[in-house]
Parts: C-alpha cells; structure tokens; sequence
C-alpha cells in the first residue's frame, strides 16, 4: 500500500522516497486517515515502529491550507519527555516542511539551554514541539498562547507519566481549547495511560500494534554472567576484539556513566558518556557525532533508551540492567531496527541474575550464556 492511498500528498510523498520509505508500518497505515479523518488517536507501539511519521505527515497534510494564526498563537502542541526527543521529532517536521516546499514553521522547545532565542523565535509558529516545563514556561512569559491550539499529539506518554510531569501536564491541559484533536502515543498501555485517555480523548480509535517477537528477532542477543569487577575489562575487549567501532554502552547511573569513559579512554578507546547531568549543547553534540560514526562507543543511562532513532546502530551493550524489564526492551531496541540485524550484549553479575531471568520471563525469550575466562585489570 503506497502513502498515497493514505491521503498524503505527491510533494511529501516525494520526500519518503528519497528517504527510501516506500511501504508504510502498520501503525501508520491506521494512525495516517484517522488523523486526516480528524478523530482522536490512542496509539499503542513500541519505539521503532514509525510512529513519528504517523502523526508527522497528517499533520502537516491537515494544516498546509490553513490560514496562519495571529503571532503566538500555535495550532499543533507536541509534547515529548526529553529534550532528545524534542529535537528529534522537530527535524523530522523540519525536513518534510522543508524538501516538501511546505510555507510552516515549526519550533522545538525545551530546558537545558537559554530561553531567550526560543522566546524570539516564537513569531508565527505553526507546530510546536515541547517539553512540559518548558512550555509552560514561555507561556508565563507570554511567549506563546495555547487558546488556539487545534490539535495536541502526547509522544511516549507512559514515560512522561512515569517521570514526574503529572502536575505540569495538567497545567496544560487547563490552558488548551476544549474543542481540539488529541492523539495520544505510548509503547504501553497501563493505568495511567488509561486514566488519561477517559480524561483527554473523545471516541478515539485505539491502536495497538502487538511487539511482535520478530521484532527481538533482528537482535542477536547474549550474555555474560561475571564478578562485578570483570566488567570493565570485558568490556574493553570485547570493543577492541570485535573492532565494534560504534556501540551504545547503558550503565544504571550518570557516577558509573562517567566511570566507565574514563576506564574506556585510559584503555585508548575513544568513548564519551551522555547524561542528564550534561548541558543540552553537549547532549546534541554528542548525540549528533555518534550518529554520525565520529564517536566510538557512546555510553548512556536510560536517558537513549527510548525515543531516539538512530538508522543503523550495530552494537548495544548493557554494562548493569535497569530496573525495568520494559526499559531493557527499548534498550535493545536501539539495534535491530528496519528489519536490519544488531547485536545486544548483556553483562550480568551474581547480584542481577535473579532480575535477568525476570527480564527473559518478560521478553519470552532465553537469552545465550557465553562462557568466559577471568580477564586481567586491563
């Protein structure tokens, strides 16, 4: 089924063959008319399963003809969780507004950097991408006004549910229009998101697109169980051995983050660590660079867990687990992705393996144990 019999347009239609998109996920063969239908979405799916581009293109399908508001009154609100997130899915609007020959401008808003040139920026926005306090910041300032807003899209909503934005987000939603388009995203369904669709959406139709254990498929999965002090030279050799030459490392906290680049780094690895505790300019630089191929090894908390699209990223390696079995499915899911093979390392110490085995129990799947010899202090 080509895009075109979705309802999207031959200019952007245009865009997503030069981009090698052909054939629509089964998420956006739903999401898509519904938007242009005009109804309220409740869409179920993990990351990596296109949903951006499900709300993307109809969006922009939905209000090319429109009339542009008066200054600061925006017609679309996106809210994501994080700042990544927030850039990410503004390019993604950027670069269809812009090689489609769209007259929309869109802006991403969020903390972690001067509010000042997003203040000035505001004039004439269309599309605003945001994180909930920031949003709620500039609307303070009289940087923006909501009362306009036709259409409010929720991106990873179970995460911001789950990370303290309750209060912040229903702030907004007492300065929104009554009489608007919700669509709401989430790779899981569970109370909260529950307790919000009653609240937010009218007559939506809910989409779930079931994770497919072929998607786990694409990732060739292992693990090592290993003295905690074995780690970090497994790590390093298995880097070097392999010659992985782009690797998403996770650790459990920023302190072991940073612990581990400098072990990498004295190792002659190139590797640098990207945290919450990073400036915004340093996160999108980093992140950019990896992206790129310029940096080796990047290594994260489960900030990159989710929501970051990264084309082909051939290696993840979990130095500790999370605490959550979903969080180490979107970590694993950074590889594999498009139908293209990755691989996922996990190394597991005596005192993680009874929340690994929880993990598999979750996955459905076993997981292969690798023997291994004791490593020096390398």
């Amino acid at each position: 089924m080509p895009f075109t019999s979705l309802g999207i347009s031959e200019s952007l239609c245009a865009v997503l063959q030069r981009e090698n998109i052909t054939t629509p996920y089964p998420i956006q063969t739903e999401v898509i008319p519904a938007v242009l239908s005009k109804r309220d979405v409740l869409g179920i799916a993990k990351t990596g399963s296109g949903k951006t581009l499900s709300y993307v293109l109809p969006i922009l399908m939905n209000i090319q003809k429109k009339v542009v508001l008066k200054s600061r009154h925006i017609q679309v609100l996106v809210m994501v969780p994080t700042r990544e997130l927030a850039a990410q899915v503004h390019s993604v609007f950027s670069q269809y507004i812009h090689e489609s020959g769209l007259r929309i401008k869109t802006l991403a808003a969020f903390g972690g950097v001067s509010i000042n040139p997003q203040m000035m920026a505001m004039n004439n926005v269309s599309i605003l991408v945001a994180t909930p306090g920031r949003l709620l910041e500039l609307v303070s300032l009289h940087a923006v006004n909501l009362s306009s807003v036709e259409m409010v899209v929720l991106d990873e909503a179970d995460k911001m549910l789950t990370v303290g934005f309750e209060k912040e987000m229903d702030q907004v939603f007492a300065l929104l229009p009554e009489k608007r388009q919700n669509l709401l995203f989430s790779a899981t369904l569970n109370d909260q998101i529950q307790s919000l669709e009653k609240v937010l959406l009218h007559d939506p139709l809910v989409i779930k697109i079931e994770e497919e254990s072929d998607a786990l498929d694409y990732i060739h999965q292992s693990a090592y169980f290993i003295p905690e002090e074995q780690k970090g030279p497994l790590l390093r050799y298995l880097i070097k051995s392999q010659d992985m030459q782009q690797v998403l490392v996770f650790t459990s906290s920023v302190a072991r983050a940073d612990r581990v680049v400098e072990k990498l780094q004295k190792n002659g690895i190139e590797a640098r660590s990207i945290h919450s505790k990073k400036t915004q300019g340093a996160r999108t630089e980093l992140l950019r660079d990896f992206k790129l191929g310029y940096l080796r090894v990047l290594v994260t908390t489960d900030l990159l867990s989710r929501g970051i699209d990264i084309e082909f990223l051939p290696f993840v390696i979990n130095y500790e687990l999370p605490r959550s079995p979903i969080n180490f499915i979107h970590r694993i899911g950074r590889t594999g992705r498009a139908e293209r093979f990755g691989e996922a390392i996990t190394l597991v110490s005596p005192s993680e393996e009874a929340h690994f085995k929880v993990i598999e129990k979750k996955m459905k799947k076993k997981v292969p144990r690798i023997a291994w010899e004791p490593l020096g202090r390398t």
